[in-house]
């Protein structure tokens, strides 16, 4: 075990994987407990217990301590329980507390939204007290106390709300610190007015100063307010959304005030599963040294997107949610002019209805040089990252990404715009001492992205050498979750010690 102070640290957060997922934060929430417990730390992780996880699968199992515990949620008495089981990792094992429900959790698949009208659930705000009020339960029951509650987006966000009023004056809460992680500011959990009484919180922060914005109960709000520190998942993105109202999504003025308190953490990526070494689902493994195997999966990719292959014609793959935030709208404006380019490119991603028609009009219009497949399939994201020469990540905003991640570790140059984690991985390429890692444009404008790819076509085109050392620089890069574990236990020390 490392040298250092071992901290016991309380990781709550809305969905673990392999348990549940519907993005990023469940992939986080997985990797760097698991990390953080392989470093020697005490980790435990409570999350609530969905229709969809599969208990036998997972061996859940009550604790008697745990079981049957009372709350008021407003005006109602809610029984719930807290269920363990373990989240087990190739070198390490963590524990993990699943809420236990039925009203709330137990009788719903889909975690936020209900899966028929795409719509929140109306007692979202009941369901996310519930959990918040669960973690307290969990310490007194237990008398496990953590030195650190680390607290993930709003599903978690009145935890640290809870510990600084009604728990300030309880001697086994007084020593606890909270870290409030930000995984993506514009999901925020904004309730009406009437949601304060269900919290039971005290009449000091029913205002402006405590958890209402603009008039109403907002819960992201409340993790800004009352956490000890607050990070996101990248340095740009931090500084971003701390200085104006382009990425501050209206509580810009609350994060300038913790200026001081709030840092950024780029995500790690796992490398049990995005690596080309040792990847099982792209057509041939390969690594820096034996690049000339990625054209295996060049070929495949071909194969399964219905195009002759052409080794020299530069395959552009995208991987997306297609919503305009994502730079759609930018692809969709630069749409005509990369037909025109002596390109294929490929899109795999699910979103806006608009797009799904845009996409499907232009795959047969241009079916020799585009084509997309609407939906997702996890096989075929890994033959795109290691079969394309480049990936487009045109992004309005981008708190951390990983496709672009992946993108460098498999030697596909990204194309990126510089904004929040994709500012922090790729750095412009720089002819003049062949530094830098792929194509970066700045402004936010579908003339600027379209000069970048032609840039790198170009280079591509007319110099394999330079664009080898651009696949390289890339693949030389280092985005395991032990460096961001590393600086997590940084904050924890910080905030503990």
């Amino acid at each position: 075990m490392p040298p250092g102070k071992k901290y016991k640290i309380l990781f709550v957060t809305s969905e673990v994987y392999p348990f549940i997922k519907t993005g990023g934060l469940a992939d986080v929430s997985s990797a760097l407990p698991q990390k953080l417990q392989e470093m020697g730390h005490l980790v435990r992780i409570v999350v609530p217990k969905y229709g969809a996880i599969d208990e036998r699968k997972f061996k859940i199992h009550e604790v008697v301590r745990l079981k049957d515990l009372k709350l008021n949620v407003g005006e109602k008495e809610v029984i719930f329980s807290l269920r363990s089981s373990f989240l087990i990792g190739p070198k390490t094992r963590v524990q993990i507390y699943f809420l236990d429900n039925q009203e709330y959790f137990g009788s719903r698949h889909s975690l936020y939204n209900n899966p028929l009208t795409g719509e929140e659930y109306p007692d979202n705000d009941e369901r996310f007290i519930l959990l918040a009020r669960s973690v307290f339960e969990l310490v007194q029951k237990l008398g496990w106390v953590p030195d650190v509650i680390h607290c993930n987006d709003w599903q978690c966000a009145l935890v640290p709300a809870y510990l600084k009023t009604m728990y300030k004056n309880d001697p086994v809460f007084k020593n606890i610190k909270t870290l409030f992680t930000v995984h993506n500011l514009g999901f925020q959990g904004i309730f009406p007015k009437t949601t304060f009484a269900k919290t039971e919180l005290p009449k000091e922060v029913n205002s402006e100063k405590g958890i209402l914005h603009k008039g109403n109960v907002n819960y992201l709000k409340a993790g800004l307010v009352y956490s000890d520190m607050i990070n996101t998942v990248s340095e740009a993105y931090a500084k971003e959304i701390a200085s104006g109202k382009e990425f501050g999504a209206g509580l810009e003025d609350i994060l300038s005030k913790r200026k001081k308190d709030l840092f950024g953490v780029i995500n790690g990526i796992d490398e049990t599963i995005w690596h080309p070494e040792i990847d099982n689902k792209i057509a041939k493994r390969y690594s820096a040294k034996n690049l000339d195997d990625k054209i295996e999966n060049k070929k495949a990719l071909a194969d399964n997107f219905n195009f002759t292959f052409k080794k020299e014609v530069p395959v552009l793959g995208m991987i997306s949610r297609l919503y305009d935030n994502k730079g759609m709208d930018l692809l969709e404006k630069a749409f005509p002019d990369l037909m025109k380019m002596d390109i294929q490119l490929v899109l795999l991603g699910t979103g806006d209805k608009k797009y799904h028609k845009f996409f499907t009009t232009m795959a047969s219009k241009y079916h020799d040089k585009f084509s997309c497949y609407i939906g997702f399939d996890d096989e075929l994201a890994h033959l795109v990252e290691a079969g394309c020469d480049m990936f487009l990540m045109p992004s309005k905003f981008e708190p951390c990404g990983l496709n672009q991640m992946y993108s460098l570790v498999y030697g596909t140059v990204p194309i990126v715009r510089k904004t929040g984690g994709l500012a922090d991985t790729v750095q412009k390429f720089n002819p003049k001492n062949n530094t830098g890692n792929g194509f970066v444009f700045e402004k936010y404008s579908a003339k600027d992205f379209i000069s970048e790819i032609k840039a790198a076509i170009k280079i591509f085109s007319t110099a394999p050498a330079v664009w080898k050392t651009i696949m390289l620089n890339g693949m030389a890069s280092d985005f395991s979750w032990m460096n961001s574990t590393k600086k997590y236990v940084d904050y924890y020390k910080k905030l503990a010690d």
